[in-house]
This record gives C-alpha cells, structure tokens and sequence, in this order.
C-alpha cells in the first residue's frame, strides 16, 4: 500500500466513523436501541443500533471512488465500490486470477462499527468503532499480517487511537507507549476469563487489580497507551475485532499472542477467532503464558540421565552430556546401568577407534565427541531409575526408551527426550541440537508440556500407561469377543484381533496405525479403537477422559494380554474387566518450542517416521 492508497485508505476510515458517531447518538441509551432484529452473519443476535451503524459502514464504502472487500460483524464479507455491492467469500475472492486492474480491489476493511453493544444501550461509556485496514494480496488469502492501518474510536468520549504499519501509535495525535510494571503485585488486568480454568483464577488472582470493561478493541487499547498492563480474552476473540487492535498495540510496543505465546497471524474471515493474551512487555508476557499453560519453570540444580545402553554412540552421547552438565554446575545423578556401560567403555583399549567409528557413521554427533572428560565417578552418581531425586531427566533413546524410563521415575519428574532411535515422537530434540537445546532449559527458557496417563486396573491390580494399553489374544490368528462400557454403558459389542484404550500422547503410535484419529495432546479425551473388527459399523471412539471405561472378555475359554505402553504384559480371562481411568498424576515433558507437536506430526509421519539421517542408514 502506497502513500496516497493510505491517504485514500485513512479518509475513508474518517468518514465512517464520523459518520457513525452521528447516526448512533439518538439511540444510545435507549431501549430501541438494544431491539433485536436479526441474526448477524457470525451466528449472533444483532441490535438495532448495530444495524444502524453497519449500514453507514456500508454505504460509504459502497460509494467509495474504489472497490473494497469488507469483513464485518453483522453483513458478513462483501464486495463494494463504485456504486456495487456484492456479497463473496473473501478466501475464494482473494484466489481470483480474472480480474482486471480495474476491476481489483484496493483495500479489505475489517470493521466491528459498535464493540460493546450492550454498554452503549446502557449508555456505559465504553462502546467503540474498529477499523482495521488491510492490502489486498495478489493470488493467496489475507491474513493479520496484511493490515496496515488502524483505527479505534472510542464513541462514548471521543477518544482515538490509530496506527499505521513501521511508523507507531497515537492517542488523539499524541505518540503512546506501553506501561513498564513487571510484578504482577502492580499488575492492572483486564479481559475474559473462562470458567473452570484454574491457571485463569491464579493469573487473576495474583494481579493487584482485575477490570472487566466488555470492549475488547478499547481494552487492548488501553494496554497500547499505557492504562492497562495486560488483557486476556480466553473466550476466543472474533479476527475483527482485534485486527485494528493488534496493530494499535504492536506500533506501541506491545505484545499480542495466542495462548501459547504464538504470534497471531490469523487468516481475515469472519468465521476466525483467537484466545488473545496481549501484554506491556516480553517479561510481563512470558509470565502471563507461563502461568495459562502451567509451565511456570523451575530452576534445574540436577538432572538425572538415563540412556539406550546397547548402541555405543548412545553410551558416548550419555558421557559428553554428563562432562558438559558437571562443567555447567549442574549436580547429575544416571542411571546404574548406564554407569555402569560407561565405565566398560572407557576402560575398553579400542575406545579411540569407537569413537573414530562412530563420529563416521554419525557426523551429526561428530562435533560433541571430540575431548570428552571421562576422569569422573561414574559409580558415585549412579543410581536406580526409581531412586531418582531430580529436577529433569535427560532420556536418551527413542519412544520406547522414554516409556520405559518414565514407568520406573516419580512420576512428578519432567522429561527431556533426546532422539537417539527411529522416530522420537514424545523426544523433544535431536542429536545435532541437544546442547543449544540445554543451554535454553538451564537458562530458564522451556516450558512444561503436561500430558494425561491411564490407569489400569484388573483383579485388584492397578498399572498405567501414558501411550495406550493393547488387548490382544495370546494365540495367534485367533479373534476375542470384547463388551466395551463407558460410564456404565454398553457403547458396544465387538470382535475383533484386538483393542486400543489410547491416550492422546498415544494416538500418533499404535493407535494410528490401527487407524484412530490424531488427536493433539491439549484435548482431554481417550480413544477406543477395535484392531482389524470383524463388522463394518465397528469404528474407533473418542470418549472424555473423565469418564470411565469398562472391557470384559465375552468368549468362554479366551483369555487375552494386555500390554501398557509395549513394556508389562497381564492376562485376563473370559468375564473378567479391565477398567480404565485417568490417572489423577499427570506426566510432565520439557519442551524448547510451543510448536512441538504439530511440527513432530509434519516432520515424523510423512515418511514413515523415519528422519533424513535414519532413512540414509535403513536403506
């Protein structure tokens, strides 16, 4: 957008919301004005006076000199200009290839004319007009990224913020800035919250004061120049109305993200939405996100390692990260067998030629294996796996490797997975970038990812499994008869090879191949899945993780196994229940990065699970 389309661009957004101011003052605070006459094109009742300032919204971009798109709360997505008016589908709009220059819109407006409906029937003096201006990209959808221009109006007082793109933010022509409060003893919030979410109540809780205006656009405003330090919307706010805000509150030197600290790049549709967490600065923020998702971090004093100890690049590996671990202060605990491998390792007299070997054979480890330290008492910080008393335990191995680790630690131990196998699903690195990758946890910069558990039980035994628990017969090419309950309830009879309880961790394992959805390990379900079912309708379940599901053997003189994780195997018999529930102590993982699983989903499962150095040496 060129200097003169934001000229033209800015006096069109003037007009509007002079325009509106006009036509909606004698209504506010009267009971026509709140009448409801239809439902809006985003699925929500519509007021009186909301029609009342959409309509001049429209007619002056209708009479504009220059098409535009528009994306709006109540008429949805239009075409206007020139006289015309036409209702699209923006995405599909934007993907034209058949209009001529003259034919193409200039610009896409993004226009919430009344945010805080209710407030200005009231006649509460928070009600506002959005604006948001957007290029029209060529040959592929509008997102956030594309608004250049921005403009609030806050209808009740006059007040008005607006911002151009790489040039800042002002409050009735006056440059605005965030606050700089950091301590959330200061701290002045406002926003949405959620029922039922704890990690809210304490974010509230611990801030000195908490404001609930029922403007988003004004309140994230109001974090731009200064009057708020923070605002959360954890309902999810539509993209028109934080479009014009966002940029407000980025030209000020604020920050906007998504619940997990993500950048807010959404596509422009009326149909979008975001939880928004907004802040003054990267401190305040990073502790807002820290706080929703429940990964407040600690400060790591010692780790505890447990590796593969059948490959000798997994034992050397260990050794290093030991050596560098010690040297960083870090107290290091490792497990007995571990030790113990390394020991023979280094009394080995070919050690020189393994290590040559392996550096050749994995040149990603070839750099980390150069002057390893192998003068330290490895048998003094051995221990058991379930003795271990530590703030993170470093696994080195694949998946398998992981399940069997975290089965014998404390539970409340968080895990680091270094991929030393084949996929590395639950892993969070690999080889190459494991020490960039501690050097962030020790100084502090990780999160905490939480996933759920099973718990297992059976004739008064109980187990748990974090991926998911298979029953299968003991008999080869034999079939077993399953009745599956759910809070009670016969949901199915089935018979089938076998059966599948999954938790999310485990629907990118076994339970995908059995053909069960991908499920992302936020959502709070389990999935039932019948392994090769000997009746068409029988299909995997999704059923809450609060609820409690019941498997019994149905055939007379079968028994079956089942097997938590790939790891312990028991039997059951003909009649007898397998009961599974969610375990009330969660598992915890270290991550570096907030987009750990989609990214593991993309770049594991498209070729088998298998990276681009394992494929080279599995072909």
């Amino acid at each position: 957008m060129d200097a003169q389309d934001k000229k033209m661009a800015t006096d069109i957004a003037y007009e509007i919301i002079k325009e509106v101011s006009r036509a909606i003052r004698p209504y506010i605070g009267t009971p026509e004005a709140g009448e409801k006459v239809k439902i809006g094109a985003d699925g929500t009742p519509t007021s009186l006076i909301d029609v009342v300032s959409e309509e001049i919204v429209v007619h002056t971009l209708k009479e504009a000199p220059v098409y535009s798109y528009i994306v709006s709360e109540e008429i949805g997505e239009l075409r206007l200009g020139k006289g015309t008016k036409r209702a699209v589908s923006l995405t599909q709009e934007l993907r034209r290839d058949d209009l001529s220059e003259d034919e193409k819109p200039r610009f896409i407006f993004l226009v919430d004319p009344i945010d805080g409906t209710s407030n200005a029937i009231k006649e509460i003096p928070a009600f506002a007009i959005s604006i948001a201006v957007a290029s029209v990209p060529d040959g592929r959808v509008a997102t956030l990224n594309d608004v250049e221009l921005a403009f609030i109006s806050n209808l009740a007082n006059g007040n008005f913020f607006e911002a151009e793109k790489g040039k800042g933010c002002w409050l009735n022509n006056k440059e605005v800035r965030p606050s700089d409060v950091v301590n959330f003893s200061n701290l002045t919030l406002g926003g949405f919250t959620k029922s039922g979410t704890s990690q809210a109540s304490k974010l509230v809780d611990n801030a000195r004061r908490m404001r609930v205006m029922g403007s988003v656009v004004l309140e994230l405003s109001y974090v731009a120049s200064g009057k708020y330090d923070a605002f959360i919307d954890l309902r999810g706010s539509r993209i028109i109305d934080i479009a014009a805000a966002k940029l407000i509150l980025e030209e000020a030197g604020g920050i906007i993200t998504d619940k997990y600290g993500e950048k807010l790049n959404n596509i422009l549709s009326i149909y979008e939405k975001t939880i928004v967490v907004a802040a003054n600065t990267k401190i305040l923020h990073k502790q807002m996100i820290d706080i929703l998702n429940d990964n407040q971090t600690d400060v790591i004093g010692k780790i505890g390692i447990v590796g593969r100890i059948d490959q000798d690049r997994s034992i050397l590996f260990s050794a290093e990260i030991v050596d560098y671990l010690l040297t960083n202060g870090i107290e290091v605990q490792i497990e007995k067998r571990l030790a113990k491998k390394i020991i023979e390792l280094k009394e080995n007299p070919k050690l020189e030629e393994i290590i040559r070997k392996t550096k050749q054979t994995y040149p990603q480890m070839a750099n980390h294996l150069e002057n390893i330290d192998f003068n330290i008492d490895y048998e003094k910080i051995s221990r058991n796996t379930f003795d271990f008393d530590c703030d993170m335990a470093v696994i080195l191995g694949g998946d398998g490797t992981l399940l069997r680790a975290q089965a014998k630690m404390k539970p409340e131990i968080p895990i680091f997975g270094i991929n030393m196998g084949t996929v590395g699903f639950l892993t969070d690195t690999e080889i190459q970038d494991t020490f960039i990758a501690l050097d962030e946890i020790l100084r502090g910069d990780y999160y905490k990812e939480k996933r759920s558990r099973l718990v297992v039980s059976h004739e008064n035994h109980y187990y748990s499994a974090i991926n998911e628990v298979v029953i299968m017969t003991n008999k080869p090419a034999k079939m077993l008869h399953f009745q599956i309950k759910v809070d009670g309830e016969i949901i199915d009879e089935v018979r089938a090879d076998g059966l599948i309880v999954s938790t999310p961790s485990g629907s990118t394992a076994y339970a995908m191949s059995a053909g069960g959805p991908i499920m992302d390990p936020k959502v709070g379900g389990f999935i039932i899945i019948p392994i090769c079912p000997y009746k068409l309708g029988a299909r995997p379940f999704v059923v809450s993780d609060n609820s409690e599901i019941t498997v019994k053997l149905l055939k007379k003189g079968k028994s079956a196994v089942f097997v938590m994780d790939g790891q312990r195997n028991e039997e059951a018999d003909y009649e007898e229940e397998i009961k599974f529930k969610k375990s009330d102590k969660d598992v915890y993982f270290i991550r570096t990065s907030t987009k750990y699983f989609y990214k593991k989903v993309k770049d594991k499962l498209s070729e088998g699970g298998l990276s681009d150095s394992n494929r080279c040496k599995n072909e």
